[in-house]
């Protein structure tokens, strides 16, 4: 599905024909560059920025402004891949007006294709409105980030049956309010599968198993590039952060030496432009 912008009508589609969704995180125009040539689906700019690329120890801090500066550097490398924005914690949570407003701002200000939202029931009436008022949203249930300390801390959720029936509720409200697709967090994976079966839009997720409709990782995390934790469900593929130190050392090493840099990454003067400029000086 290349070549092309992705619309959410793609997204469901991949659901009706077995695709598996590919998602990951952008927080600027050179990771959304990247992400679109990788040629995935989704690109999520998640309020995970405050802390992969803020050095917060949460989601909460995350402002709007915030949000908007981030994706609107994403939207600049994505042509091709859908881009979400995420709304940062009590950017909806205390009126469904100001949930519009804020959502409409996203997209308006930050250039966005959708917006996502954490939480099932309680949000829905949210959800339903945001998107009576045109805006795609794209829910998120299982282990929500933005509440992680009311849940417990960052674990796993849905463990007993009658927790694990609280998600599958959550997932069919979201659907029933006009959500396009949802993420599913950190629940164990027949969860992740039985929730998959439930509903009708794609279920994407991250630290649910592989049966759902599609994966998203973090980006930083996925490429070795943030080194606080590395949570259960993700697999690195490279480990970027010690080759980034290790060209910062010899570059260190080489401006301390004074063997950088060397006339290849000089720009020169003819003889005689050197001679008029010293007469000129010493005038």
């Amino acid at each position: 599905m290349t070549g092309k912008k992705i619309t959410i009508h793609d997204i469901k589609q991949a659901k009706k024909d077995h695709r598996k969704l590919v998602m990951v995180t952008a927080y600027d125009y050179p990771f959304g560059l990247m992400a679109d040539e990788a040629g995935v689906d989704i690109v999520l700019v998640g309020d995970s920025l405050g802390m992969v690329v803020m050095g917060l120890e949460g989601t909460v801090g995350v402002t709007m402004e915030h949000m908007i500066h981030h994706i609107k550097a994403v939207v600049r490398g994505c042509k091709t891949p859908l881009v979400v924005g995420d709304m940062p914690f009590m950017s909806y949570n205390t009126s469904v007006r100001e949930a519009i407003i804020n959502a409409g701002r996203l997209m308006k200000e930050g250039g966005c294709d959708v917006v996502k939202l954490e939480g099932g029931v309680d949000f829905a009436p949210t959800v339903e409105a945001i998107v009576k008022a045109g805006i795609p949203v794209q829910g998120h249930i299982g282990l929500t980030p933005q509440t992680a300390s009311a849940l417990g801390g960052f674990k796993m959720q849905g463990k007993d049956a009658k927790a694990a029936k609280s998600i599958v509720d959550d997932a069919r409200a979201l659907e029933d309010a006009g959500a396009f697709s949802m993420i599913i967090e950190a629940v164990p994976a027949p969860l992740g599968e039985v929730i998959a079966e439930a509903v009708n839009i794609p279920v994407i997720g991250i630290g649910a198993g592989p049966n759902v409709d599609g994966q998203v990782l973090v980006t930083h995390d996925m490429i070795g590039l943030f080194d606080k934790f590395v949570p259960k469900f993700v697999k690195q593929y490279t480990q970027i952060r010690p080759t980034i130190i290790d060209a910062m050392k010899a570059y260190k090493q080489e401006v301390t030496n004074k063997t950088f840099p060397a006339w290849e990454h000089s720009f020169n003067m003819s003889d005689e432009t050197l001679a008029e400029l010293g007469k000129m000086i010493q005038k």
